[in-house]
């Protein structure tokens, strides 16, 4: 245990200085290329291992260091990838202690090739990443790398190659977001009964048992950095115990949705003041006896005391934090984790290094606990989603929109008449007056409540629209009864019904019985049916990769499909095929695929979609657009989440310029 923790210290140590620029990279790239033949063409990629260093291989067990991976971003229509990248070099095979597991590895130096078929005569540029980790007897480093190679269609010219460190100076905009979400976290944490009461008696104890204030502040650095420390190692450990492999099964299968929602509802509920999730009592004693003793050490138990006696408040909100980022991605719950604990420590380290603002701090009571109460309603509405997802990926139907808001709309008007003293729980103070603050916050309350009620008739709800049920779950939807009314009156006697044949379908669209496009479109959830309906009727594919657990995907939905102008040329222009890549139902026997990715056998929509998606186009995240022709070749490069409009339409809008171009 001792060395899984200095390991993943270590980890993340070395990430920080290797990103800074501070320290030599163990592992020097090198690329070339050769052709074979027949239009085959052999990519060579070496490496130079320093002494004492070691780089793993492609291939490792589960549960243990990360392996060297490359990735392409593969393109049908200029080369296809031809079996798997394979190692040149033979790797060593030895026991490791650390990760307790028969590991392979190369030390001095390692050759990877990938042989690729040429079916172009144009020039392009094969790009890609490399991403690694290596290790020597005290850390290890994890990287990746940027590639290059310019390739001269069916006559290989040579290579020109461009490696291009990546720019980790630059996280996506996801991540920025999540660090900020789980920062406010960290102050919300701040302002709950087993937490805020500390802040006073933590300072009191570093001026008292310091010698003097420069002893103090350095106690209260020590202090806030090991809370920060602790935390982030939790998201470390969580990072590398799920990692990307489980990110689908976590983020669609109802086993954890389920499993999330009873959480977050018994987090609320411990909230509320129906129990407390506590730690057991010797964890607790050990940590402080050792906070006893004073000093460095001293100052590193007090802050392990704390993340443990304060657990009862904070733990339903870490819990919340690394749900979230249950998604597969390594990064993201150390970001969460590090913008947690970066809130939390915060005060602590500050009231230590200026005690005289500690006379300024409001009086702990009731209002702790009140505001633990409105965690717990926040964290009763948030659980929701994940039961959504579980219930939208195996069409259970029993949280359709309408349900979903009106338990929201329930909620938080609950929520509002707490705020203004008209609802107690047990460990409430009596209420004599409103104060300013509470007054506020029922007033944004009460104002969110308002705005969810037009939802109920089938108003889109814009700023929520990624966290709620698709519209198409919605049973009372005054827009669709509207739009039917107008078809009825669209095909009464002497209205040509042909009129909207740009709209028409070929045939009925297979599993419409319980999938359906959103603002009334016509379209596909089955590739084959398709691309053959485009062909007959000579137009352009738009396939949408989407997911019934994708809130990006319904941010577009909502803010960018609704535009009249994108409407009118997806309903005119293409037809549009939506491949969910989440859906759960099982296909029939003779629709099975044998995946080229992973060699193993699709049997669910989303599984043989999710598989299409990753095989075709080297992506697996949604949403993910792509226009294309009847030979499935590239009209444009695909686009993902963009709420530009604009940018959307002009998207649409060279796509079928490329085709019409096509055409002549």
């Amino acid at each position: 245990m001792t060395k899984t923790l200095i390991l993943l210290i270590s980890l993340i140590l070395s990430t920080s200085i290797l990103s800074s620029g501070q320290l030599t990279k163990p592992v020097k790239w090198s690329f070339s290329q050769k052709s074979t033949g027949n239009g085959e063409i052999e990519l060579t990629f070496s490496s130079k291992i320093d002494a004492g260093w070691h780089l793993y291989s492609t291939s490792l067990p589960d549960g243990g260091p990360i392996k060297t991976s490359f990735t392409f971003n593969p393109d049908s229509s200029k080369y296809q990838l031809v079996g798997d990248i394979s190692p040149k070099t033979k790797p060593t095979k030895e026991h490791d202690k650390i990760f307790n597991m028969d590991l392979e590895f190369f030390s001095n130096e390692a050759i990877f090739t990938q042989t690729i078929k040429v079916i172009t005569n144009q020039s392009f540029s094969i790009k890609g990443a490399v991403e690694y980790q290596s290790c020597n007897n005290e850390t290890c480093t994890l990287d990746d790398l940027d590639f290059s190679f310019d390739i001269a269609g069916t006559a290989p010219a040579k290579t020109t190659v461009k490696p291009v460190a990546i720019n980790k100076a630059a996280p996506q905009h996801g991540l920025w977001w999540f660090l900020v979400f789980s920062f406010v976290a960290g102050l919300a944490a701040i302002l709950t009964p087993c937490v805020f009461p500390m802040i006073p008696m933590t300072v009191s104890f570093f001026m008292n048992s310091s010698k003097s204030r420069l002893q103090a502040k350095i106690q209260a650095f020590v202090y806030g950095g090991s809370i920060i420390l602790i935390y982030t190692l939790i998201g470390t450990v969580v990072a590398l115990t799920l990692g990307a492999d489980f990110a689908n099964w976590l983020s669609t299968h109802w086993i954890p949705n389920v499993l999330f929602f009873l959480i977050f509802t018994v987090f609320a509920f411990s909230f509320f003041g129906a129990f407390e999730i506590i730690l057991p009592s010797n964890w607790v004693n050990k940590s402080d006896s050792q906070a006893d003793k004073g000093g460095i050490g001293g100052a590193f138990f007090m802050a392990l005391t704390l993340v443990l006696v304060s657990f009862s408040c904070t733990g339903p909100i870490v819990g919340a934090i690394l749900v979230e980022s249950a998604g597969g991605m390594v990064i993201k719950p150390i970001i969460g984790m590090l913008g947690f604990s970066l809130a939390f420590a915060l005060p602590f380290t500050l009231f230590a290094i200026f005690p005289q603002w500690l006379s300024n701090l409001p009086k702990s009571g009731g209002w702790l606990n009140s505001v633990k109460v409105v965690l717990g309603f926040v964290e009763l509405a948030l659980g929701l989603k994940f039961l959504s997802i579980a219930d939208q990926t195996y069409h259970w139907r029993i949280l359709d929109r309408e349900v979903y808001i009106a338990l929201w709309i329930v909620i938080f008007t609950m929520m509002g008449f707490y705020l203004l003293g008209k609802m107690k729980f047990a460990h409430d103070s009596d209420t004599k007056f409103i104060t300013v603050p509470r007054l506020m916050m029922s007033l944004i309350t009460f104002s969110f409540v308002v705005y969810l009620l037009p939802g109920m008739f089938g108003a889109p709800l814009k700023a929520i629209s990624g966290y709620l049920p698709p519209m198409t779950s919605h049973d009372f939807d005054l827009h669709k009864i509207i739009r039917d009314e107008v078809k009825l009156v669209d095909h009464a006697p002497g209205i040509d019904k042909f009129a909207n044949k740009g709209n028409a379908l070929c045939e009925k669209p297979k599993f419409s019985e319980f999938l359906e496009l959103p603002h009334g479109l016509e379209g596909y959830f089955d590739f084959e049916q398709g691309m053959a309906c485009a062909k007959a009727q000579n137009k352009p594919v738009f396939i949408d990769f989407t997911g019934h657990g994708c809130v990006n995907c319904r941010e577009m939905e909502a803010n960018v499909w609704s535009d009249p102008r994108v409407l009118e040329r997806l309903k005119n222009n293409f037809v549009i095929v939506a491949l969910y890549v989440d859906d759960k139902t099982n296909l029939p026997e003779k629709e099975w695929v044998t995946s080229t990715y992973d060699q193993k056998i699709k049997k669910t929509i989303g599984k043989k979609f999710a598989d299409f998606q990753i095989s075709k186009f080297g992506v697996n995240a949604q949403p993910y657009y792509v226009l294309l022709d009847h030979n499935q070749e590239l009209l444009v490069e695909p686009t993902a989440r963009d709420l530009n409009p604009e940018h959307f339409i002009d998207f649409l809008d060279k796509g079928l310029a490329a085709f019409k171009a096509k055409q002549k």
